[in-house]
């Protein structure tokens, strides 16, 4: 049983820790663990994660077990990966079953470490069972307080399995949803259709390649931007003012589901003393800070995945060419329970394909990919990586950037992520080391099909498309070769992959590693990005707030960053896109003739919007903008999913000059005047006044009250991203800003710390953590962060549980 009680000190005098697992509730409900070792760890964590948000867990569980057909039944959706219900529960389930069969997981773990997890991973997650179901015990599944899961069939108590099950599915999400579907419904051809198929033409191939680079890359930018992003900035001892580093950690993380971040203050004196916040269900701090490191992730451009086209027999499909000899396809059935309409218990069985080189797939991203005279397999560089539980339990424990880098080096358990960082030190890291395809670029010149090549070097004026490969099959020397450097096989020597190290500030903003400094731009393979290429308006923001504010040219006092100018420029939630058009968009608009454009039919007078967009001079996305609506919905027109260099600009991009280049937009362009005549006309069939305020638009209903969320779309380069959209069937935020966080070091003293959770800490409505931190975050408010044992103690209303 738990007990609760109002203040106490946790740690005996010598400082090793109560003998009983312990919460301490600050503010806000964020829970303070402390324990005498790994196991009481992670029972404080699980216990305390379950009683915020039992039914996000439970719900989880039931996916990666492949039983969300059995007890929701098969039609309804869900989303193993990174977006908003992506896939029908049928196949989540074909999906995870799969890997149940095979029992890789299991084998994942039956490896000793590093490629197994370490023993502080099993011990914490040995613990994180024991307090989950010990507050599921106590509780009981028919007085949880949360509607969504109340005497649901499905809650019940969970295993370690189910814990590291979970671990994996959040490290192949980067490709789960990219390639789920192709794969469980991928069915051989019938041997006539292959056998009748003819060879197509040079002129055919070709003309196909560059159809179905297209498209994949259009499928892929679009998933890209309606996808999980962040910012993160480090700043070194030349940038900080009263400090020697500093961090902002901005994730743009999913506000709903799995993919919520929850944060927790983890300590055992001694071992560990870690704040931060961690992706629900995994007990370890992902984006947090120590004593002496603060560090952040963003979503990096590396493809997690490879396609592999291998040449199939027209007499029969399953066979396909290797080194000159056939080889047969791999058949495998799998069975999944369903919910029948009547409420009957059915099963459903797939016989599911593969390769050497790993699942047969018909599709990505929903776009075919047909079996006929060929086939696709997928190999996914996540699949055997367990190794990032060992990478962030690291993290946790590091003493300075250079240990963030030995950890990420030896590991090699990041997936698809950048890490940046900063230390007490003074030194600001940038670093794109993790689990990547061992496909470098003499590999790639020699293996690339077709399609490959087109798909892989990125010859198409789409915004932001990871180098996704499709290598020759047919030859064996093809597939990823092993490197005696890299962490597993297939995997990419870390040495090669990017980093730097400096004293000014370095950060990422989505893109490539090419310009994490513009000072020092970076080189590396292929695979992992490109370079020399136009950044994004998020990463021109990013790079110019942090360059004006150490030379102190921004306009507010001083120079170098405080807390306060950190927090002030990420919630200015200025637009660099305004910055670059709006007043050329707006003399543009004036000049007119008549105001009159036709779109889709309809003649639209747009001089009403000029007043509108020359009255916006802030160029910002606060809840109180007018205008700002309207230069969203105008730019969605402009833009598209194209890059950014696209656009009718006057000034071309630069390579010399990539934060300042494309610039000044030829007003005179027609596609100037028909975005803002179609932005005019989709608001206006929206019932929304063009002089909206933001704050009426933009905002989400929680617990009967409607609060208004400041920040915008980062394709328009506002920092503070806020993508809004349909949540079951209501408008909500889909994604952005998620748990914001910024640490300064100074040369002595604990980090100065500030934090928001921008949609609080519990999914549960009747949690009185379901809104608070979402209205602070509204209102532009920071928690400061209580980290030591006197500042936590200091706890108006300190509420402690101890679990006896």
């Amino acid at each position: 049983m738990s007990t609760t009680a109002v203040g106490g000190a946790p740690a005996d005098a010598a400082g090793t820790g109560p003998e009983r697992p312990t919460i301490r509730y600050t503010e806000y409900g964020i829970p303070h663990i402390i324990a005498s070792d790994w196991e009481g760890l992670g029972t404080g964590y699980g216990y305390a994660a379950a009683k915020d948000n039992i039914c996000t867990l439970a719900d989880t569980y039931l996916m990666v077990n492949a039983e969300r057909s059995r007890y929701l039944g098969p039609d309804g959706k869900t989303s193993p990966g990174q977006n908003q219900n992506t896939t029908t529960n049928l196949n989540s389930d074909l999906y995870f079953q799969r890997i149940k069969d095979n029992g890789l997981v299991e084998r994942l773990l039956a490896q000793p470490a590093p490629d197994g997890p370490e023993p502080e991973v099993k011990e914490a997650i040995r613990g994180y069972v024991q307090g989950y179901n010990r507050y599921l015990a106590e509780t009981g599944v028919d007085n949880l307080s949360d509607p969504s899961c109340r005497g649901a069939a499905w809650v019940r108590p969970i295993t370690e399995l189910d814990v590291y099950r979970h671990a994996h599915a959040e490290i192949i999400m980067g490709s789960a949803d990219v390639l789920l579907d192709g794969q469980v419904t991928a069915a051989p051809p019938g041997a006539s259709a292959a056998a009748t198929a003819s060879a197509p033409s040079s002129e055919e191939r070709t003309k196909t390649a560059k159809k179905t680079a297209k498209k994949i890359g259009e499928a892929l930018a679009a998933s890209r931007r309606q996808s999980m992003g962040s910012n993160a900035l480090a700043v070194g001892s030349q940038g900080v003012s009263g400090g020697t580093g500093m961090l902002l950690a901005n994730p743009h993380f999913p506000w709903h589901g799995k993919n919520r971040m929850w944060q927790s203050h983890l300590t055992i004196p001694g071992k560990v003393n870690v704040s931060g916040a961690s992706l629900l269900g995994l007990p370890a701090v992902n984006i947090g800070h120590n004593d002496d490191v603060a560090w952040s992730h963003t979503v990096a451009t590396v493809a997690p995945f490879g396609l592999f086209d291998v040449q199939v027999d027209p007499l029969n499909p399953t066979m396909y060419l290797v080194d000159g000899a056939w080889e047969r396809m791999t058949s495998q059935q799998v069975s999944v329970e369903v919910r029948n309409a009547d409420g009957t218990i059915g099963k459903v069985t797939r016989t599911l394909w593969a390769t050497r080189y790993g699942p047969v797939t018909t599709s990505i991203l929903g776009y075919p990919l047909p079996w006929v005279v060929s086939a696709h397999a997928v190999r996914d560089v996540n699949m055997n990586n367990l190794r990032a539980l060992n990478t962030w339990f690291g993290l946790d424990r590091a003493k300075d950037v250079h240990d963030v880098v030995n950890v990420l080096e030896t590991t090699q358990g990041v997936p698809f992520f950048n890490t940046v960082a900063t230390d007490r030190k003074g030194n600001a890291l940038y670093a794109d080391i993790q689990a990547v395809p061992n496909i470098t670029d003499a590999h790639a010149q020699s293996c690339l099909t077709e399609t490959g090549k087109l798909l892989f070097n990125q010859s198409l004026p789409l915004s932001n498309v990871p180098p996704v490969s499709i290598l020759d099959g047919k030859r064996s020397a093809c597939d990823w070769p092993d490197d005696p450097n890299a962490a597993a096989p297939g995997l990419l020597d870390p040495a090669k992959q990017p980093r730097l190290i400096r004293s000014d500030f370095v950060g990422n903003a989505n893109d490539s590693p090419w310009l994490a400094n513009p000072a020092q731009p970076l080189s590396f393979p292929r695979v992992m990005g490109d370079m020399a290429t136009p950044r994004s308006l998020r990463t021109q923001e990013l790079i110019l707030t942090a360059q004006k504010r150490i030379d102190g040219t921004d306009g507010l006092p001083g120079r170098g960053f405080t807390p306060e100018t950190m927090g002030k420029l990420l919630f200015a939630d200025n637009s660099r896109a305004a910055d670059l058009t709006l007043d050329t968009t707006v003399a543009a608009c004036q000049g007119v003739a008549f105001g009159l454009v036709l779109v889709d039919g309809n003649l639209v007078d747009i001089r009403e919007a000029c007043p509108v967009l020359a009255g916006w001079k802030s160029h910002d996305f606060t809840a109180d903008s007018r205008g700002s609506w309207l230069f969203a919905n105008y730019w969605h027109y402009l833009q598209g999913s194209q890059r950014v260099d696209k656009l009718p600009w006057r000034v071309p991009f630069d390579p010399n000059d990539p934060v300042h280049t494309p610039n000044s937009l030829d007003g005179g362009s027609s596609a100037v005047r028909d975005a803002l005549a179609r932005a005019v006309f989709a608001m206006r069939k929206a019932g929304i006044p063009l002089n909206a305020a933001l704050s009426d638009v933009q905002k989400i209903t929680r617990g009967g009250e409607q609060i208004p969320i400041h920040g915008s779309f980062g394709v328009l380069g506002v920092l503070n991203v806020i993508e809004p959209g349909q949540v079951d069937g209501k408008l909500d935020i889909v994604f952005g800003s998620s748990f914001v966080q910024q640490v300064r070091f100074t040369a002595e003293g604990p980090p100065e710390t500030y934090s928001v959770l921008a949609y609080s800490q519990s999914a549960n409505p009747n949690s009185p953590h379901y809104a608070d931190q979402t209205k602070l975050f509204a209102a532009g408010g920071w928690v400061t962060e209580r980290f030591t044992e006197e500042q936590i103690s200091a706890t108006p209303d300190l509420r402690v549980v101890v679990l006896d």
